[in-house]
């Protein structure tokens, strides 16, 4: 791996001009993240912001959204944003989910999917041990509507 070209004392910040320079080597063009700015980025951004969507890219924190995203591409998160467990790996929010599973979500899904022309879609969930079935019946739900949306 190239080091960067390694500047001349009096061309440094005067702070470091006479310190060791222990720069890193540049990181490969693979592993940089680009800014989310693309007009297919927006696009999918404003269905799920237009359905009150939560996607997983955006709570995890997911470095890689302006990609996916800029392709139409998303991990819709059903049942909220709040999670009642608190596993190690994860960065959802985790608590004690503020409000009832929302009835109207399962359609809000399907249209979204619908308006995204996907054929193919990710949806995933927050555990939600305060209701009854875990939620089963609403993931059933969402996968109905969009099987009905987008048969």
């Amino acid at each position: 791996m190239p080091v960067r070209d390694l500047k001349l004392p009096q061309e440094r910040h005067p702070e470091k001009a006479h310190k060791p320079d222990n720069r890193q080597p540049k990181k490969p063009d693979w592993i940089r993240v680009k800014a989310p700015v693309s007009e297919g980025y927006k696009a999918t951004r404003d269905i799920m912001r237009e359905h009150n969507l939560v996607t997983v890219c955006e709570e995890a924190g997911c470095p890689n959204v302006g990609e996916c995203w800029s392709q139409g591409h998303a991990t819709m998160m059903i049942m909220g944003e709040v999670c009642t467990r608190a596993c190690s790996f994860c960065n959802i929010a985790t608590g004690k989910p503020p409000e009832a599973l929302d009835v109207f979500e399962p359609g809000r899904v399907a249209d979204a999917v619908f308006k995204l022309g996907l054929n193919h879609v990710v949806i995933t969930s927050v555990d939600r041990d305060d209701v009854e079935d875990g939620g089963a019946e609403h993931f059933a739900q969402t996968i109905r509507a969009i099987r009905r949306k987008s048969p």
